[in-house]
């Protein structure tokens, strides 16, 4: 008897083993029943981004709630950082066989959901992008191509050299821009300095290289983008968000008035309403 306890306990920790290690670019936290969504967070957040919006959407959907490599309790992994990541999330999806998930995707989030619908758009029902862009380098660079971003650069030695507290100053400035909930600011930071160094500096530069301007266009489902506008002129935003989408054809951009980039935070409200519209159609 005491030897077949024995071999059971090995068989569960054996199955568990294999099962959290079948894809390594992300953990997932899999909540309530129905039609698939995968929610992606953005840049440096993790899963709990989404929590209010989990709670909503899990009532009729199962949601599939991920957090990335070096961010959170999520170990890192070698580059390529955001490849992998692309990767994992397919092998993830047919393991699964999830028949046509919604993505809900912010900031990073919504550029890795243009990738792999770009990819392969007939696997998934819908994207939702909210505040995300097919080109991040493009709004940063002038004359953007990704030749022309570096992983060797003086700022991104500078951030692996960064103390612990020049390094929380700098994520408290940043975090201040991102949304206008005082509370939610502070929850941004401790999410900055949990990142591993590596994954945030390397990371952010293979999203700076990612430009899916021309490859939307195969993208044949309905993609729902949310602009954020708050520190910027409407106009502005609408020519950005006009020229970066150009080139998909099946979309509808959503201009969100006093938001800032973490729309979920700053009109909460109103997107979990816009939420419940789109995924329930």
């Amino acid at each position: 008897m005491q030897t077949f306890r024995k071999l059971i306990v090995l068989f569960t920790v054996f199955v568990s083993y294999t099962v959290q290690s079948q894809e390594t670019a992300f953990q997932v936290e899999v909540i309530g029943k129905g039609d698939p969504i995968l929610l992606f967070p953005g840049f440096s957040c993790t899963a709990d981004v989404w929590d209010e919006t989990v709670k909503e959407l899990s009532k009729t959907h199962e949601c599939h709630v991920f957090t990335f490599a070096g961010f959170g309790n999520v170990p890192a992994i070698d580059s390529p950082w955001l490849e992998t990541i692309k990767n994992d999330v397919s092998k993830y999806v047919a393991r699964k066989k999830l028949a046509k998930p919604t993505i809900i995707g912010h900031s990073m989030g919504g550029s890795l959901a243009l990738w792999l619908a770009s990819s392969n758009s007939n696997v998934y029902k819908q994207l939702i992008i909210v505040d995300g862009l097919a080109s991040i380098g493009a709004l940063m660079i002038p004359n953007f191509s990704p030749e022309k971003v570096s992983y060797e650069t003086p700022f991104a030695k500078q951030q692996l050299a960064m103390d612990d507290g020049a390094f929380k100053q700098m994520a408290t400035q940043m975090a201040a821009g991102m949304t206008m909930n005082k509370e939610k600011q502070s929850l941004i930071v401790d999410w900055m300095q949990q990142a591993d160094r590596k994954t945030y500096v390397y990371g952010y530069i293979d999203l700076l290289k990612l430009d899916l301007r021309e490859d939307i266009q195969k993208i044949k489902i309905p993609v729902t983008i949310m602009a954020a506008i708050s520190y910027y002129p409407k106009p502005q935003v609408e020519k950005l968000y006009s020229e970066q989408y150009q080139k998909l054809v099946n979309k509808e951009i959503i201009y969100v008035e006093n938001s800032a980039h973490f729309i979920m935070f700053d009109q909460a409200k109103w997107f979990q309403g816009q939420l419940q519209k789109l995924v329930t159609n």
